[in-house]
């Protein structure tokens, strides 16, 4: 969410300043500094709401912008603000309610269509959510949430490829952005190149080296990309099932074949590799360090 009118205590504009630089929990603390009598100033309720979503604070998010929409009018940031976090309690009926409410205060509202597909996508509405898509593309088709629906969307679809793709634009577009480098690389991890992905995450770090989720995978993707899992590549690309099905299946059409021997040998050479997959990487895990350097 963009910062509307900071309203008309300096409180307000450090927070939403907080905000900008990644800082959610400061930004809460300057809050907490606005005076009573200007508590509920719709400035107050839209910096609150989104600190909280960004320290994932659902249940209290979902309060606070219930609170300011009883207090303030109907508003379309809080309606969005409401409807992601019922969205992350499991309430889709309620976020769903939220996020057309807001569209019917502001149909255009690029926010609330992203965050509608979004939903869309969880309950598998593929169509509904491309068509949510479509219409945000419309109103402005570089904005960063249709950048990242557009991911998302080609990844439910099973396009890796496509995600991939869109991936790539998206960090061309917003190469000093955190979520452009934690999507790109994610659908790079996806396609199995495990350095590119680490590089991804770790300039994700770097821009926003409070978050959680980007460090976790920043660790996950400097694991996948260490010099003794690179024989296990073809298994982060394929899948385990696929790469097992691919293996009993060259093991079986072998011996089909009636070249027993090589099929004994390609026996023995999977099992060695099933010992080394299970291994290494608990090896790996040791090896790498729990926390940084990620920057």
């Amino acid at each position: 969410m963009t910062a509307p009118d900071a309203g008309p205590d300096p409180a307000v504009a450090r927070a939403w300043a907080l905000l900008e630089a990644g800082r959610p929990e400061q930004a809460l603390d300057q809050l907490a500094r606005v005076p009573a009598a200007l508590a509920e100033d719709p400035s107050v309720f839209a910096a609150r709401a989104e600190a909280l979503v960004r320290t994932e604070r659902w249940a209290e998010a979902a309060t606070v912008a219930r609170h300011g929409l009883a207090a303030t009018g109907p508003d379309p940031g809080l309606f969005a603000q409401l409807g992601l976090a019922l969205c992350e309690l499991g309430d889709h009926p309620s976020a769903e309610g939220a996020y057309l409410n807001g569209l019917r205060e502001d149909p255009h509202d690029v926010q609330l269509l992203c965050r509608y597909a979004q939903l869309c996508l969880v309950a598998n509405q593929v169509e509904k959510a491309t068509g949510l898509l479509g219409l945000a593309a419309e109103e402005d088709p570089g904005h960063p949430m249709v950048y990242v629906v557009r991911i998302q969307a080609a990844w439910v679809r099973g396009g890796d490829r496509a995600a991939e793709r869109a991936s790539r634009e998206f960090l061309g577009a917003y190469p000093d952005i955190a979520v452009a480098r934690a999507m790109h690389g994610f659908t790079a991890s996806v396609r199995g190149r495990t350095g590119t992905a680490f590089a991804s995450f770790r300039q994700a770090v770097a821009a926003e080296p409070t978050d959680p989720d980007y460090a976790e995978a920043a660790r996950e993707a400097r694991i996948a990309a260490h010099p003794l899992l690179l024989p296990l590549r073809p298994v982060y690309r394929l899948g385990a099932i696929r790469t097992w099905l691919l293996a009993a299946g060259v093991i079986v059409g072998l011996r089909l074949l009636g070249q027993r021997e090589v099929a004994g040998i390609a026996g023995v050479v999977w099992l060695g590799y099933v010992v080394y997959s299970w291994l290494v990487p608990l090896l790996v895990r040791r090896l790498v360090p729990g926390r940084g350097p990620y920057r």
